[in-house]
């Protein structure tokens, strides 16, 4: 065996036990964290099983409601992702999970139209940041060549919450009148206070940057710090003014491809276990089946996030699954019984969430560091405004024609856009990077 191979087989030995032991310390933590987060996010959609009638909401008033979540998480998402570059991912992600928890359990105490929509804005307020934040804070760990594997293992927790949170809330329904509480407001208590305990957890053992983390070795750290300084050479460090990342092109465009899979597994989460209620069933069987379609996609993800690094491949494998999402969308209405119907909702929820990975991956790969910083924020920002607006026309709909099929159908079309504005993105990419590498060929 020569030097050379010798060097590479050591190198390559490096690099999967790098990546190994800090998927191993970071990932269980942050995948534990955005699971909680998204079960305090749409319990919401359990609780009014039983909350609306009790606090007087009708389905415009709960959908305005689940929705203006997202006007303070939008409105503070980009300074949150700044703070988490300056001040660090530990304190700051500490931070966020510790008041979400608090504001979550507090969510036990709405009394009507009026303190629902405050508390959802306060929620929202105390979470933003999280989702980019971790985005961010991976990209500071991972070489690009394994981010799509990463960020579908990460987003995993979205399905993963509603696999687990469904059957758990379901039970949590059934304590109504334990200690002179509502079953809504056991569910909200008991899944909000376990945020604040992580957040705890996290400021204790979470380590900002590689140069902080003791468990790497000061060979596993200098491979590490050598793939991302070419990162950086490449496309430049620090981080980009938040009007021009507003102006950038591939910032808006990206926005747009998110605001499908935002819009609709938001409404899912929120409004499906009212769907699944309109069969007749129990709220522990609503529980049980709601999960369903959510633990098929999230089989899906991981396999496909896999399936995109291996072949580094991402605008093919992001627009696929959106693709399936729009066409299982308009099929919805015919799906009158339960089985058709949930399999129905597997499709939906399949292409959704494995668009995930590869397209976050996208996202990274496409924007610099520097734009990163608050590009990201700023996709995740603009693409869950469909998400507020989404909950909304969903209950406007629910309420004017009775039907919640008819009121996915402005997700389809969503979904349908998306995917054009990808292919017409991607396509402006392609022209960018020949015309670049054109112009930096040497003359003959």
């Amino acid at each position: 065996m020569t030097d050379q191979s010798v060097s590479a087989a050591a190198t390559s030995e490096t690099e999967r036990s790098t990546i190994r032991r800090i998927s191993f310390r970071l990932l269980p933590l942050l995948v534990l964290g955005y699971l909680i987060a998204y079960i305090d996010r749409s319990n919401v959609g359990f609780a009014a099983i039983q909350m609306n009638d009790d606090i007087g909401l009708n389905a415009s008033q709960f959908g305005f409601g689940a929705s203006v979540f997202f006007l303070a998480y939008v409105l503070l998402e980009v300074p949150s992702n700044v703070a988490l570059n300056r001040y660090g991912a530990r304190v700051w992600l500490a931070r966020i999970m510790i008041t979400w928890g608090i504001v979550a359990a507090g969510m036990a105490f709405v009394t009507g139209p009026t303190s629902f929509v405050v508390m959802r804005v306060l929620l929202g307020a105390a979470e933003a940041g999280f989702f980019p934040g971790v985005l961010l804070y991976l990209t500071f760990w991972y070489p690009p060549a394994y981010r799509g594997r990463v960020i579908a293992l990460f987003s995993i927790a979205i399905p993963l919450a509603s696999v687990l949170g469904s059957p758990l809330s379901g039970h949590l329904l059934g304590l109504d009148g334990l200690l002179g509480l509502k079953g809504w407001q056991w569910l909200f208590i008991l899944e909000g206070a376990p945020a604040a305990v992580l957040g705890v957890v996290a400021l204790v053992v979470l380590p900002s940057r590689p140069e902080k983390a003791a468990w790497l070795t000061g060979e596993q750290r200098a491979w590490l710090e050598a793939e991302l300084r070419a990162r950086e050479e490449a496309t430049g460090s620090g981080h980009t003014p938040l009007s021009r990342v507003l102006l950038n092109r591939r910032v808006l465009l990206l926005s747009l491809v998110y605001a499908s899979t935002a819009a609709i597994s938001q409404a899912l989460s929120v409004w499906q276990p009212q769907m699944v209620k309109e069969f007749g069933l129990t709220d522990t069987q609503v529980g049980w089946l709601n999960g369903i379609p959510f633990a098929v996609a999230t089989v899906a993800m991981i396999f496909w996030g896999r399936a995109s690094d291996r072949r580094s491949e991402r605008v093919r494998f992001a627009v696929i699954p959106i693709a399936l999402s729009a066409l299982a969308l308009a099929f919805v209405p015919l799906a009158s019984s339960l089985p058709v119907f949930l399999v129905v909702l597997s499709a939906v929820l399949v292409g959704t969430y494995s668009a995930k990975g590869p397209f976050w991956s996208l996202g990274t790969e496409w924007l610099s560091k520097r734009e990163a910083v608050t590009g990201i924020a700023v996709i995740n920002s603009l693409g869950s405004l469909a998400a507020f607006g989404g909950n909304w026309v969903v209950g406007g709909i629910k309420d004017r024609t009775g039907s919640f099929t008819l009121a996915l159908m402005p997700l389809m079309a969503l979904a349908a856009v998306s995917v054009l504005t990808l292919l017409v993105a991607a396509r402006a990419e392609r022209k960018r990077s020949t015309e670049t590498s054109a112009a930096e060929a040497p003359a003959v």
